[in-house]
């Protein structure tokens, strides 16, 4: 199985997130049909067939996609 680029996840993810709130604060029709296409995508990239799965095996896909030097880490403890 193909694995998607983790930085393409993150951008859909942001921009479900992004559509989600501005739907919530005021209905608009062309952010309601690109909020259906960022979903299709976020569900055909994961495998899974509704998008509450797909967040949630999109979160799966960037915690194991994280490394410590990914975040500014070296993995070394704090105190030596």
């Amino acid at each position: 199985m193909l694995v998607p680029d983790p930085k393409v996840v993150r951008r859909l993810l942001t921009r479900y997130a992004t559509l989600r709130i501005a739907q919530a604060e005021r209905y608009s029709p062309a952010a309601a049909r690109e909020l259906e296409e960022v979903s299709s995508t976020l569900c055909v990239m994961t495998g899974a067939s509704c998008v509450h799965d797909a967040i949630a095996l999109a979160d799966e896909l960037l915690d194991r996609a994280r490394t410590p030097e990914a975040d500014g880490e070296s993995g070394l403890p704090l105190a030596v």
